[in-house]
């Protein structure tokens, strides 16, 4: 059935005869545990290379050539990824290349597309040699004459590679968009636990697949069982207070209390008795004694924002909470004991306030024993889709008005502004416009504020250069914005902009915007 599926999709069949055609080469698809999906209508590749048919028809050439597959898929499922780019990943148990491209769906890897029996004119006799070594140490396939074979082997010059790998990036964008297909493989992929090796699209409260977010779950995986100081960094919106929620929800001390304060809230005097507490009378408006954040927080977690906006004082108190584990609360004599583990944040260069001598650089080294990095929004464009939908159900849920979707061309403005507000920004965003919208299902670019709207627009330069000059650069903006917001799919990006996928490729070529 999945078979039937996947060859009846009318791009796919007519690909894979193009390629047939032209180099002689078999596309095959490969199940995200390495199983061949033509294997299960007992069909074997045709090919021209002589080596690969002579491995097919033995009983051992056929095992060998599926290992080498299966090592190959493993080594792609293990990658964060979430992109469908040709690469090669390694040879065949023959030698030749194994070209592959992942295909996934919403973030789940369901498989790739491959070939191989082909050899590169950059690698000819790099590759003569290795496929002859292999053929003298696989006596099964028998070749009397491995040399004179090898000449019949397709050879693809450099030009010839890249629309090979253009052409196996087209057929899994299909796959993965094909509605049957790709529900169908995520099926397969979930069979007998089999299931299709996923991203963590969402990870405790924070939402993202692209590689930088995937490398930040990894880090709270590894440091949140330690009890060492975290310094979180990243600029205003990016949600730093999720990722220290997650470190303590991943932490030993999950049993203990978790609290959070924003150290630029207050003034110096207030946010010293915020912290420590303080005693009866101490102050005008001290009425009775009163806990501080580091009693309240004593055997979990204490999360302090905006750290870098503290005063020099209270950065010494902070240094011998963490040296000794004692504090005197304001207005008080004796010594308080305090078991916290500290997760501190900011948007300001500490490192370079240290240099400046505007914050303490021993209690910088303190705070700084493990720094994750939240990359801005802008950095992250693959997650943008997955938080519209996340922050849309939630206001359907919240406002009872029910699911709302975003118009193709909504979404795609979305993804061409910078978001300098970050996570936050675009929250206030959605919500506005998912009100604005009405009793309608569909939001479209009407709804969005004047700022993101204008946010695909790319202003000639004035006064720079030749008319020609200004031309390009407006050009070159608008492929690289679009590029962006389509995820580099140029399939749909020449659509959208009306040129033939070919211009599209030379003028991405000519404008360096490879990515």
């Amino acid at each position: 059935m999945l078979d039937r599926a996947f060859n009846e999709l009318h791009a796919i069949r007519k690909m894979r005869e193009l390629i047939q055609t032209w180099w002689g080469l078999e596309i095959g698809f490969a199940y995200p545990d390495g199983y061949v999906i033509d294997h299960e209508e007992g069909i074997l590749f045709p090919s021209e290379n002589p080596f690969c048919t002579a491995s097919l028809n033995s009983v051992e050439g056929l095992k060998r050539c599926n290992r080498s597959i299966q090592d190959a898929v493993d080594v792609l499922a293990s990658q964060i990824g979430s992109r469908s780019r040709a690469q090669i990943v390694e040879s065949c148990h023959l030698g030749f290349p194994l070209l592959f491209v992942p295909v996934y769906r919403r973030g789940t890897f369901l498989g790739a597309l491959f070939t191989s029996g082909f050899v590169r004119q950059e690698e000819v006799e790099f590759r003569k040699e290795r496929v002859l070594e292999e053929t003298r140490r696989f006596s099964v396939l028998g070749m009397s004459r491995p040399g004179e074979m090898f000449e019949k082997c397709p050879v693809l010059s450099a030009r010839e590679f890249g629309q090979l790998s253009d052409l196996l990036e087209l057929m899994a964008g299909e796959i993965a968009e094909d509605p049957a297909t790709a529900t169908a493989l995520s099926e397969r992929a979930l069979e007998g636990g089999e299931g299709g090796r996923t991203i963590d699209l969402k990870f405790e409260d924070i939402i993202g697949q692209s590689p930088g977010m995937q490398s930040l779950f990894e880090m709270i995986r590894q440091v949140a069982k330690a009890d060492s100081t975290v310094l979180v960094t990243g600029e205003d919106g990016t949600g730093k207070e999720l990722v220290a929620r997650a470190i303590y929800r991943q932490s030993s001390r999950l049993g203990g209390p978790f609290v959070a304060r924003n150290c630029s809230a207050f003034n110096e005097n207030l946010l010293e008795s915020e912290l420590f507490g303080h005693k009866r009378g101490s102050f005008t408006g001290a009425a009775g004694d009163r806990d501080g954040v580091f009693a309240q927080a004593n055997g979990g977690t204490l999360f302090l924002d905006e750290i870098g906006d503290t005063s020099g004082a209270l950065q010494v108190r902070l240094l011998r909470v963490l040296q000794e584990g004692t504090y005197v609360p304001v207005g008080g004599h004796e010594e308080c004991r305090s078991d916290v583990r500290l997760i501190t944040a900011t948007n300001r260069p500490l490192k370079e306030m240290v240099r400046k001598g505007t914050f303490r650089k021993d209690l910088y080294y303190r705070l700084n024993v493990i720094r994750l990095r939240l990359p801005p929004l802008r950095e992250r464009m693959d997650d943008l889709p997955f938080l519209c939908d996340h922050f849309l159900k939630g206001l359907a849920e919240k406002t009872g008005r029910g699911k709302k979707i975003l118009k193709r061309e909504t979404l795609g403005l979305l993804m061409a502004y910078d978001w300098p507000g970050n996570i936050r920004e675009l929250q206030s965003e959605l919500e506005r416009i998912y009100l604005l919208s009405g009793k309608g299902k569909v939001i479209t670019d009407a709804h969005l504020s004047p700022e993101v709207h204008a946010g695909g627009w790319v202003p000639v330069p004035a006064g720079k250069g030749t008319l020609a000059e200004s031309v390009r650069d407006v050009e070159r903006e608008i492929i690289r914005k679009g590029l962006i917001r389509t995820q580099w799919n140029k399939s749909h990006l020449a659509v959208e902009l009306g040129v033939s996928r070919t211009t599209l490729l030379k003028k991405v070529r000519e404008y360096g915007l490879e990515e």
